[in-house]
């Protein structure tokens, strides 16, 4: 009697046990999933802070992604600089971005300066212009660039210098002569928004993947001498984005392409892509690869299996030249 009433007192005590601890995990599983909330909202909260009131300059702010990332750091309360070469469309998003109101949030008039990328005199000027705006510059983003559609056989050479001074020299240029008085405050965030075709090659846009190819080294050399001063530096490379850039891309021989691409067409919305581009800032996340699956995947192929992507290129380059022919 005395085994099976110690027997019954561990199986009522097991059985209780069990209970309490199933009671318990739902508790546990919300309270750290409460934590994890909290913490996502403070960490939020103090990304949002760094964006608060900073000075924020933005190429190709007329379109595109440009606009879209104005549209963001503004609602963020970001003082904003566009730039691009329309003064009209620039002032006409100036206008837009005056009428959002935000009862909650600090929001502030866009000023406007305007150049051509591709003219690094233009270039020089302007940069002594958008530090004349508020006295500094705390966030630099080069957006601007062009695209290309082309054969290597049938492209001049000065497309490869068209290209290269937009997408390149262009960048470099401002970042150079906007990046002395970051060094002298000893604060600062550069970023670039180069594409996953300067991680990886893709047959027929040789022009466009070699000016991305060299950005990418460029901001990750500036990157490693700017730590010690303080200074971030942010390289995002995103997938296809639905916007114009297809449209605007200039050929082998130096004309506009005026084709909306398929991969384009389907694209990441650039609302969301700028979305990103707020939060990684905030974060001062130095290499972002916003890509979809297919991009991503393709990445570590050619750094894992550089003779698989090689001969997958091959085929894409019959295959494609192919249905031109067709």
């Amino acid at each position: 009697m005395v085994v099976i009433s110690c027997s019954n007192r561990r199986t009522a005590l097991g059985r209780r046990s069990m209970e309490l601890f199933g009671n318990m995990v739902p508790l546990v599983l919300g309270s750290a999933g409460l934590l994890l909330l909290l913490y996502q909202l403070l960490q939020r909260t103090r990304h949002r802070a760094n964006i608060q009131d900073a000075v924020v300059v933005i190429t190709g702010a007329s379109s595109g992604l440009g606009k879209e990332c104005a549209r963001v750091f503004h609602a963020a309360g970001a003082r904003l600089i566009l730039c691009g070469r329309d003064r009209a469309r620039l002032q006409e998003l100036a206008q837009d971005l005056k009428e959002v109101a935000d009862s909650k949030q600090k929001m502030h008039t866009a000023s406007i300066v305007t150049f051509d990328l591709s003219d690094t005199e233009a270039v020089a000027s302007a940069a002594e212009e958008i530090l004349k705006c508020h006295g500094h510059v705390d966030i630099l983003i080069n957006n601007a660039g062009v695209s290309y559609r082309g054969m290597i056989l049938s492209t001049h050479v000065d497309v490869h210098k068209q290209v290269m001074g937009i997408n390149y020299f262009g960048p470099v240029a401002l970042t150079q002569a906007i990046l002395p008085s970051m060094v002298q405050r000893k604060s600062g965030h550069v970023a670039v928004i180069s594409s996953v075709q300067g991680k990886i090659s893709i047959p027929f846009r040789s022009a466009y993947s070699a000016s991305k190819h060299a950005t990418q080294a460029y901001f990750d050399c500036l990157r490693a001498e700017m730590e010690q001063h303080g200074v971030a530096v942010s390289v995002f490379s995103p997938g296809y984005i639905r916007t114009n850039l297809s449209l605007n891309a200039v050929t082998g021989d130096g004309s506009k392409y005026g084709v909306l691409d398929r991969t384009t067409a389907e694209g990441q919305d650039p609302a969301v892509v700028a979305q990103a581009v707020l939060r990684a800032v905030g974060q001062r996340k130095k290499d972002v690869l916003l890509a979809g699956p297919l991009p991503t995947l393709a990445v570590y192929i050619r750094t894992l299996f550089p003779e698989l992507f090689f001969k997958l290129m091959a085929s894409r380059a019959r295959k494609e030249q192919r249905a031109k022919q067709d």
